[in-house]
């Protein structure tokens, strides 16, 4: 078969040169040429001119609201307060609308990984959704490792991707972006969203995204929006707010006595509160409620953080055999272990010193509570909550041994001595109590695990999924929607996957104070792996780096200089700070060798 006959139309790449608004920027791309006799699948042949590829779907119609400024309005109104995003050819009528109309503020990146891990962060800590915005194909599926740490940890987050303009022939015709075929990318997100829409129809358009931010929202999952270039900007009618689904009211008045029950008659109950507390805006409630049932309280793993600004009686963080024994006690010997919101995953009951009894435990999650052996399949958590307020005392009984007690931590002494792992948690402990707490991002590997050697303050991690990564961009979700200054634990591992995003806290007016715990290795691996040269770094000198990218950089490797660089980097306000401390390769936290020992001599599973 004869291929069709290529050639460049000069003239009309001039035409087009003369106006620029129609020709989109970007990483799209402009072909100007024109494609004659091209085989269409029916055999017929037609001439089919690229350029309306390039151009359809960029001229503004006349309409008083189109469906961009209707999706930002609901994605507002659902709780969004930022859209993250890398605009691209396909995407360019959005990301316009999102510039001009300024109905939520726009943060680019660099790089769609870390566009998902800040709009995930700022779902987190911000009560509401995140956004990421990104043009199809290549951009959409640079989201997709970001997408699914978000789906596992459970972070409500609206993925808006372009696509290519219907009035461009395809699936007919492949296009630039794309995979195997028209519906390739939507598959792949369907298996890291709950809730997709593809908008072929302005008129149906309402309802679909209607139904998908609802989605959304009440699973506090992340869901999946693709949008053809030419239909950003065509008529809409205003999008409504689907209220929840609420859940059964007599499975929820029924699920609450019984476990009101149980509290009741047990000598020992234990609350464990967990990553669904804070994604549903819960923390006070739960706060309250434990308070009023005067009964223990420890996060999980994945809960350190949870409830930080609530006057909560955390007895601290329950690790198995990592972590503190009095905890693990409290926790294992209960005979009514209450899980709210708890993932059930070996990050956070892992390592049990012994097997949990499964006949004591009370599992509320995921839209459904676990009671022993049997399941209430349609409780939601944040219709558990008032239920349980109807068993609970009116007043908070006074205060007993059994919900005494909080975590304490080692004072930081500065000294001329090296810096250990676990010596950056303590100085960043001194620097909250003299100066006020700030919230955390921290990254994977060690950096969490100095993490939970902090005093209770907001933080955010990806504890379960564990992507690398997560940390700086994170960061910048964190200051975009709660306007407080941030403190960044990573590892150089993970900084030089995206640490270089600091590069456009500038823009932005992002100040965060950035810890890189450099030990030139991946020391979390060389635990499992001693001998393997592969967990080797390079030491790059991220301090030397930080002036060119618009920040400060200081390189410690004694405990003296580490306070001197975090009371410094704290009066320094306007600009990222970056502390580099130099560790010795293969000294981890104390928690972390706690983990590393557990996990050699642990002979339980979960449960």
């Amino acid at each position: 078969m004869a291929l069709p006959h290529v050639a460049t139309n000069r003239r009309a790449f001039k035409r087009e040169r003369r106006r620029p608004s129609t020709l989109p920027q970007g990483d799209g791309l402009i072909a100007l040429i024109s494609i004659k006799e091209f085989p269409s699948p029916a055999g017929s042949t037609s001439n089919v001119d690229i350029r309306r590829f390039c151009t359809v779907g960029m001229e503004r119609p006349v309409a008083t609201s189109t469906l961009s400024e209707r999706l930002l309005s609901a994605l507002k109104v659902a709780g969004a307060r930022a859209v993250f995003g890398i605009p691209g050819d396909y995407a360019l009528p959005f990301f316009e609308t999102l510039e001009q109309s300024q109905i939520l503020p726009l943060y680019t990146l660099s790089h769609e990984p870390a566009v998902a891990f800040a709009a995930d962060a700022a779902a987190r800590v911000g009560g509401g959704i995140g956004v990421a915005a990104v043009t199809y194909g290549a951009g959409a599926l640079n989201l997709v490792n970001g997408v699914a740490a978000a789906y596992a940890e459970r972070s409500a987050l609206v993925v808006i991707s372009a696509a290519p303009p219907r009035a461009s022939g395809w699936p007919s015709l492949s296009l630039h972006h794309q995979i195997k075929g028209p519906d390739s990318q939507l598959r792949i997100f369907e298996e890291v969203t709950c809730a997709q829409a593809v908008i072929d129809d302005p008129k149906t358009a309402p309802h679909a995204v209607a139904r998908v931010l609802r989605e959304c929202v009440s699973q506090s999952l992340p869901v999946y929006l693709e949008i053809p270039r030419d239909l950003a900007l065509a008529s809409c009618a205003p999008i409504p707010h689907l209220p929840r689904k609420p859940s059964d009211a007599q499975a929820v008045s029924e699920c609450a006595s019984e476990i009101a029950a149980r509290v009741r008659s047990a000598k020992h109950p234990v609350v464990m509160i967990g990553e669904e507390v804070r994604r549903f805006g819960l923390e006070a409630s739960v706060t309250e409620l434990v308070r009023r049932a005067n009964t223990p309280v420890v996060t999980s793993f994945m809960g350190r953080g949870v409830a930080a600004g609530e006057a909560i009686a955390s007895r601290g963080c329950y690790l198995g055999l990592a972590g503190d024994p009095e905890i693990a006690k409290l926790v294992e010997d209960s005979d009514a272990l209450i899980l709210l919101g708890v993932i059930l995953c070996d990050t956070n009951l892992g390592l049990p010193a012994r097997k949990l009894d499964l006949r004591r435990v009370v599992h509320a999650f995921g839209g459904a509570v676990r009671i022993a052996h049997h399941t209430y399949s349609d409780v939601a958590l944040r219709d558990l909550i008032p239920a349980l307020f109807k068993h609970a005392p009116q007043q908070a009984s006074l205060p007993s041994p059994r919900n005494a007690g909080h975590a304490s931590y080692p004072a930081f002494v500065p000294s001329d001595e090296p810096v250990r792992a676990s010596d950056i948690a303590a100085a960043v402990n001194a620097l909250f109590a003299e100066h006020g707490v700030m919230p955390v991002a921290c990254d994977v590997g060690d950096s969490l695990f100095v993490s939970l050697e902090l005093a209770h303050t907001d933080l955010v991690a990806q504890a379960y999924y564990a992507s690398m990564g997560f940390a700086v961009p994170a960061a910048f979700g964190i200051q975009a929607v709660t306007g407080r200054r941030p403190l960044v634990l990573v590892g150089d591992g993970a900084f030089q996957m995206t640490g270089w995003e600091l590069g456009n806290c500038r823009r932005y007016g992002f100040d965060p104070i950035v810890v890189v715990l450099n030990n030139r290795s991946w020391d979390m691996l060389r635990i499992f792996s001693p001998q393997s040269e592969f967990n080797n770094l390079s030491d790059w000198h991220f301090a030397d780096i930080a002036h060119s990218l618009g920040g400060c950089g200081v390189r410690v490797q004694t405990k003296r200089e580490l306070a001197q660089a975090l009371n410094a980097a704290h009066r320094d306000t306007g600009k990222f700070q970056l502390i580099e401390v130099m560790l010795e390769r293969g000294a981890t936290s104390e928690t972390l060798k706690r983990f590393a020992g557990a996990l050699a001599v642990s002979p339980n599973p979960i449960c």
